[in-house]
């Protein structure tokens, strides 16, 4: 079986005893790496006020990263519709498209991507009106807004450029249908959703209606992996993603901590129930352990694309793991 291709999730991460802005200066350094080892595109999540993730400005690091690299796609994994005008988005990729053709992905969520206060001060819409945001975001992407629309005299600009290609993101399965009726890319987020996502690609492809964009459907799956020399170093490894969940859990997200913390913290049962639950969504372990756990899962599903993220305490053993990753994997290194 051919394996399908592989990419990056970067949530920017932010390390204890490490600084945010370090960790956006990591961005650029993986992003190169990526581009170095092989993979087909790299996206930025939107997060707002947690403490352990920098990327609240996607399109920034996309601007970024994109002047760093030639040949690497990078784009939005995702712009989170709800904290957003429309027309502002579509302004916006527009720009990053015209200084990066061909280059630059649009990925769109429906949740607003933080706590109910944050989401307040954002102004953030409420999820019920994703369908009518979105159907207005593309109004304005093809000007074909009725005429009597008090929208149809704006024209969104810079004009003669189309935004990148547009991906629906989801974990429920709730956009899969939505996503192929508009003949646009599918992405499911099985790195943090219990539920499985066969069923929704198999919905996405069902309804898919080929566009200019997506002649053909393409579903990518996001996995949560952590790789290192061996599946002991790795579980180690694994360690700080327990207490980040944990610290997620409880409403006070904080930096990653060292594993050796984790090591330390008196846990309770229920804790320890709660982060063995979880820790059933990574892929933890030494390169063939990961690559044998990823081609199963992308078979199952029935994966176009595979899409990586890695969450440790060190900068360094991070971009080892997608190293090692890349190399058992088998891509194309440049």
């Amino acid at each position: 079986m051919t394996r399908p291709p592989l990419s990056i999730q970067d949530l920017a991460p932010v390390s204890k005893g490490s600084s945010s802005q370090e960790a956006l200066a990591r961005t650029r350094d993986l992003v190169r790496l990526g581009e170095a080892l092989g993979y087909q595109r790299l996206w930025y999540a939107e997060h707002h006020g947690m403490a352990s993730i920098a990327s609240s400005s996607p399109e920034v690091l996309i601007a970024n990263a994109a002047a760093a690299t030639d040949r690497i796609h990078v784009g939005a994994g995702g712009v989170m519709l709800p904290n957003h005008v429309p027309l502002r988005v579509v302004e916006t990729y527009r720009t990053l498209e015209g200084l990066h053709p061909g280059r630059i992905d649009l990925g769109i969520g429906r949740a607003g991507g933080s706590d109910s206060r944050t989401l307040q001060a954002l102004r953030s819409f409420g999820g019920e009106a994703f369908p009518e945001q979105f159907a207005e975001l593309l109004a304005f992407e093809g000007g074909s807004f009725p005429p009597d629309h008090p929208f149809a005299e704006v024209d969104a600009v810079p004009g003669g450029i189309t935004l990148p290609p547009i991906w629906l993101l989801g974990s429920s399965g709730a956009s899969a249908q939505m996503a192929g009726q508009y003949g646009i890319g599918y992405a499911f987020a099985s790195h943090f959703s219990p539920t499985p996502a066969g069923p929704a690609f198999h919905a996405y492809r069902r309804s898919f209606r080929p566009s200019e964009a997506f002649p053909e459907p393409h579903a990518i799956l996001c996995v949560s992996v952590i790789c290192a020399p061996t599946d002991a170093e790795a579980k180690h490894l694994a360690k700080s993603m327990e207490l980040t969940w944990l610290s997620l859990r409880s409403g006070q997200p904080q930096p990653i901590a060292p594993p050796e913390e984790a090591d330390a913290y008196p846990w309770t049962d229920a804790e320890r129930a709660f982060v063995s639950e979880q820790s059933r969504l990574w892929i933890v372990g030494s390169p063939e352990t990961v690559v044998e756990a990823i081609e199963a899962k992308a078979q199952e599903a029935g994966a176009s694309e595979v899409m990586v993220t890695t969450t440790v305490h060190d900068y360094d053993k991070r971009e080892e793991s997608y190293r090692l990753l890349a190399r058992a994997w088998g891509l194309p290194e440049s």
